[in-house]
């Protein structure tokens, strides 16, 4: 997986292990302490990764009351749950305060459930991934579903422009083993042409002070979310090396009438 497109953000990390055994909850602690040494919960608690606790928990609440991420042994999704800590260290914590800050805020007016942000959340901490691009067009385009135009006849402008930083460990799960209508939700970004002068090391540090501030200091909800078809991304699947392959409906739909104009005013 090291070096694959869509696992650029951590293939330093994933070179460090075999695949063969995942690393444990103890060896997976220390590696974030070497790489996010000031990876905290919401609460402001360091972060550390445990064996889950016997009997149910609530899982945000748990992480910050104690600093402690449950962390499942030889368990891929919660193994990318860890990666995850490490390169987003700032909008992980932005989610798990935000997580329950609208707990509380939610029974303090007596409102039952859990309510559309944290189920946003929650969403995009499972799929998410953020979009960053000099070009306003790409993101556009995408955010249009006028996949084709975007990931065939812009390909080249694509990648010279455009970065696809997965933010959901559940999409690098399953991107082990992808498959037709692979979906993740992406946040769009538009920077300045500098941004892409940056090490890799960098852009992504960046983007996560950037994420965080953005989930923070922003209304966000599903709205803000708009589906993205892993497969279609260049490279990710040989198939997608011709203009034939965007035209499958099953994974790349078009826009639903009447989306398009609110679509495009999110950007």
């Amino acid at each position: 997986m090291a070096g694959l497109p869509l696992f650029e953000s951590i293939t330093g990390l994933l070179a460090r292990f075999s695949s063969e055994r995942l690393p444990d909850a103890a060896a997976l602690s220390a590696l974030l302490s070497e790489v996010a040494p000031d990876a905290r919960a919401g609460s402001g608690l360091p972060i550390r990764f445990t064996l889950p606790p016997a009997g149910d928990i609530a899982y945000e609440q748990h992480i910050h009351a104690t600093g402690q991420v449950p962390t499942r042994a030889d368990d891929w999704h919660d193994f990318f749950n860890a990666l995850a800590w490490c390169v987003w260290p700032a909008s992980k914590a932005a989610c798990n305060a935000l997580h329950l800050r609208e707990q509380q805020a939610r029974e303090a007016a007596g409102l039952p459930g859990r309510g559309p942000l944290r189920d946003a959340l929650t969403q995009f901490d499972e799929c998410g991934i953020v979009v960053v691009s000099t070009d306003p067009q790409i993101p556009a385009l995408l955010a249009c579903h006028e996949w084709e135009a975007a990931f065939w006849h812009h390909r080249e402008r694509l990648a010279d422009t455009t970065r696809f930083l997965i933010f959901g460990h559940g999409s690098w799960d399953q991107l082990r083993a992808p498959f037709v209508g692979l979906c993740a939700k992406a946040l769009y970004r538009v920077v300045e042409p500098g941004w892409l002068d940056l090490p890799d090391a960098e852009r992504q540090r960046e983007t996560d002070v950037w994420l965080a501030a953005r989930l923070t200091r922003q209304a966000f909800g599903k709205a803000d979310l708009f589906p993205l078809p892993l497969l279609g991304v260049p490279g990710v699947t040989p198939d997608n090396a011709s203009p034939d392959y965007y035209r499958d409906t099953r994974q790349f739909r078009p826009l639903r009438a009447g989306h398009r104009t609110d679509m495009h005013t999110r950007l």
